[in-house]
């Protein structure tokens, strides 16, 4: 083992843990990355409740009490997701407290399903906030055009958000403002900004893997060298779009306020092809403060092998650009990527939530109790 970790953490990048079970609770294991790991948070999403409960280690109990009480699937699957994310939450209460509020964080996604509807996620973000009822919880709501309305609304209800399925550096931007805005509802409002926190989750491997896919179609030699390229250079853009945002005069006057910048955070950190580096994501995406949430896979390549050189954004804007115009001279446009990418990430999230709904909902007939 390498102090990789201690290494990433020192240079200002918040290490998040990319997946969640009742096993991992309570078995002692999640208390024990933070101790040992330099985990400071924890992103869930419906893939990986639908692969956790699924998994059923743990939820019998609760899913024969639920099946007792004739629970509808919908009302059973969110019992039993907000009892994990309440429960890590308790787990993690240390670290947010050590850290003033900015980490010890556990994210938890309103339902899928609702990612074209502004008031359906408002409701479902209120709703999720109540049902786990922890200062350090975040409630994820997709980038959608439907979204962002819903993300100045609840941030402007005092509610902190995790912004999710970010692609494209449009809607980053998009992201931002929206941010922005809602502070400045909480702020008309008279609420205090201090206690409010947010991340932008931007998603760094699908890119590379939709671009790749397109580069690999050409077969070129120009092709070939523009593959892996990509994904790293529309996220260090993002912040290069964060770091003018959040030194606006627009900012300025909420950072007055007591306001907290907007954190970008890497998502979707696992490497796809075994021909990059398991760790290419990590490495070179090094920022004083980002969020990075790595599957436990990526984590544990990062503390064996990580190579952690300090900043290994800055000073990359300008080859960053080229990049992308390499892949754009080459025909594959960037915009029908994004959007491609963005459309696609609702639905995964839809579906791995429709199955969890199918493989609750059959473990509640079988544990429902006869008549009687």
């Amino acid at each position: 083992m390498t102090d990789a970790l201690k290494r990433l953490s020192d240079e200002g990048v918040a290490i998040w843990l990319d997946d969640l079970s009742r096993k991992r609770i309570t078995s002692g294991n999640l208390a024990e990355l933070l101790d040992q790991q330099h985990v400071v948070g924890v992103t869930t999403n419906p893939s990986i409740f639908q692969k956790a409960i699924s998994g059923g280690d743990g939820y019998e109990a609760q899913l024969s009490d639920l099946a007792a009480r004739k629970l509808t699937v919908d009302e059973a699957v969110r019992m039993i997701t907000t009892a994990d994310v309440r429960n890590a939450a308790d787990v993690l209460r240390p670290v947010f407290d050590a850290t003033g509020g900015q980490d010890g964080r556990v994210s938890i996604e309103v339902d899928p399903r609702l990612a074209h509807h502004t008031r359906a996620t408002i409701a479902e973000a209120k709703q999720l906030a109540w049902l786990v009822d922890r200062p350090n919880t975040l409630i994820k709501i997709p980038a959608t055009k439907a979204g962002l309305p819903a993300i100045t609304e609840v941030i402007g209800l005092g509610i902190s958000v995790n912004v999710t399925l970010i692609f494209s550096l449009e809607r980053y931007r998009e992201v931002m403002d929206a941010y922005l805005a809602g502070l400045e509802k909480a702020k008309a409002a008279g609420l205090d900004l201090s206690k409010i926190r947010s991340v932008a989750s931007f998603f760094v491997s699908r890119v590379d893997t939709e671009i790749d896919k397109r580069l690999d179609a050409l077969g070129t030699p120009e092709a070939k060298a523009a593959r892996g390229k990509a994904g790293l250079a529309n996220a260090r853009l993002a912040y290069e779009a964060y770091e003018e945002v959040f030194f606006s005069d627009r900012w300025q006057a909420l950072d007055r306020a007591g306001a907290h910048k907007q954190r970008p955070l890497w998502a979707s950190t696992g490497v796809k092809d075994p021909a990059y580096k398991d760790t290419l994501y990590v490495d070179d995406l090094v920022a004083p403060g980002t969020v990075n949430t790595m599957p436990e896979a990526t984590l544990e390549a990062t503390a064996d092998h990580g190579s952690i050189t300090g900043n290994t954004i800055a000073g990359t804007y300008e080859q960053s650009r080229a990049e992308i115009d390499a892949v754009e001279k080459l025909g594959i446009a960037y915009d029908d990527v994004v959007n491609l990418l963005e459309e696609e990430g609702v639905e995964k999230f839809e579906a791995s939530w429709n199955d969890l709904l199918k493989s609750t909902e059959a473990e509640l007939k079988r544990l429902a109790p006869s008549e009687g």
